[in-house]
């Protein structure tokens, strides 16, 4: 999604998810800021700044803050949901796939470049992922 992020992920046993997510945030917003200081995008300054500014309000935070809750500004970070059945996770991904639908980007969840939903299409795809259950594919 333009705006957020929704994914289903697991840590490997060496790793909790909360360090995977922390390290996610980390390596992304580097590398996101990096690529605005150096694209030649007429809202660089404007992009910046507000980053800035939004880190200067944490003390944890050096220069930029890039992720933030945009539904709850109060409460920064992630909020995952363990999944525990099949259904649920089922009712995950389904609402992860239809989520650029909703939006009214695109008029098929296999439409949006950036979704696993082409995966799951077999399409072809930008995002490498882990297929999880092939009745994942319809959305009736």
């Amino acid at each position: 999604m333009p705006s957020h992020l929704h994914m289903v992920a697991r840590g490997d046993g060496e790793y909790t998810l909360s360090e995977i997510l922390r390290d996610f945030k980390k390596h992304t917003s580097k590398e996101i800021i990096k690529q605005i200081k150096e694209e030649p995008e007429s809202r660089r300054e404007l992009l910046l700044r507000e980053f800035e500014n939004a880190g200067k309000k944490l003390k944890r935070i050096k220069y930029f803050k890039f992720w933030q809750d945009a539904c709850l500004p109060a409460r920064q970070g992630n909020h995952p949901k363990e999944i525990c059945t099949n259904r649920f996770l089922n009712e995950k991904v389904k609402y992860i796939h239809l989520n650029p639908v909703e939006e009214m980007l695109v008029a098929q969840p296999a439409d949006y470049l950036y979704s696993s939903a082409r995966n799951y299409a077999e399409l072809d795809y930008l995002l490498e992922v882990e297929l999880i259950d092939q009745q994942l594919r319809t959305y009736d």
